[in-house]
């Protein structure tokens, strides 16, 4: 076998561990109960507009592309995971919007260069392993003046010491890939994009989360539904230690952010335009 398709099996064999993931437990449940403001905020911010062709990148349930699409804009949503696909069918059929949902790798996006007048994700495309890769299918897809806008959660708010507590007691990840969080950094974004975008602009804000009563409430939901703390659990399930552990960890990061019912987790908001030239 050829380092090269070794190399394509061995992104294959990623891929399929990343769909299985987001199947596990009920990340639809996650956006619409946890964190449904946060798609209608991007297609606000983005400025799409009716009758454009919006592309909603690593779309889990739709969380961005149904807004997009009740926006009057012709709306393509792409993720990974085929039961997240099926849930935003579903999403969309109960709002009244007709949307084309379609199979794809974030990485390797099955659409023509310059497509689509506006594309999007909603903290979607920060899980694709290797960042540049995505980074460079958002603008491609992309037309000239064109508009890019993402969501993604920051290292340092509540979603990414989430991923900071969890990574003692997750498998080591594949060579090349990359922090998700790492998105939700300017610098970072900044560099993925480049010269090959203008206008470029990013804002740290704060999302309202007022679903859990206590700590433990909120470890045990995303315990059930998340499927990045679900996959961490299942390698850890046979050390009853370990478990605890994790569960403690949750618990009081939880309980630091908790107060009177509701927490703020951070996110960055980026803007920016495809260049013309």
């Amino acid at each position: 076998m050829t380092e090269a398709s070794e190399a394509i099996r061995a992104d294959q064999a990623l891929k399929a561990r990343h769909r299985a993931m987001w199947a596990l437990g009920d990340y639809p449940l996650v956006a619409t109960d946890v964190i449904p403001d946060l798609g209608p905020e991007l297609i606000r911010a983005t400025g799409v507009q009716p009758g454009w062709r919006v592309l909603d990148v690593a779309a889990g349930s739709g969380n961005a592309a149904v807004p997009a699409a009740l926006a009057g804009a012709d709306v393509v949503a792409v993720d990974l995971t085929p039961e997240l696909l099926e849930a935003g069918r579903r999403l969309a059929s109960e709002r009244g919007v007709r949307l084309d949902w379609r199979e794809g790798d974030a990485e390797a996006l099955p659409f023509a260069d310059a497509a689509f007048d506006a594309v999007v994700s909603c903290v979607g495309v920060m899980f694709a392993p290797h960042h540049q890769q995505a980074a460079d299918e958002l603008v491609r897809v992309c037309r000239p003046g064109g508009s890019i806008g993402l969501v993604n959660w920051t290292p340092e708010g509540f979603v990414g010491q989430m991923f900071a507590a969890m990574r003692p007691y997750a498998p080591p990840p594949p060579p090349g890939a990359q922090p998700p969080p790492l998105w939700g950094d300017e610098e970072h974004v900044r560099s993925l994009l480049g010269d090959r975008v203008s206008a470029f602009d990013a804002q740290r804000r704060g999302l309202r989360v007022d679903r859990f009563a206590r700590a433990e409430e909120f470890r045990e939901f995303f315990k059930s539904c998340y499927g990045p703390t679900l996959a961490v659990y299942r390698a850890i399930a046979d050390d009853p230690d370990k478990v605890a552990a994790l569960d403690a960890a949750l618990t009081d990061l939880a309980a630091r952010h908790l107060a009177d019912g509701t927490m703020e987790w951070e996110y960055l908001l980026v803007k920016a335009e495809r260049n013309t030239g």
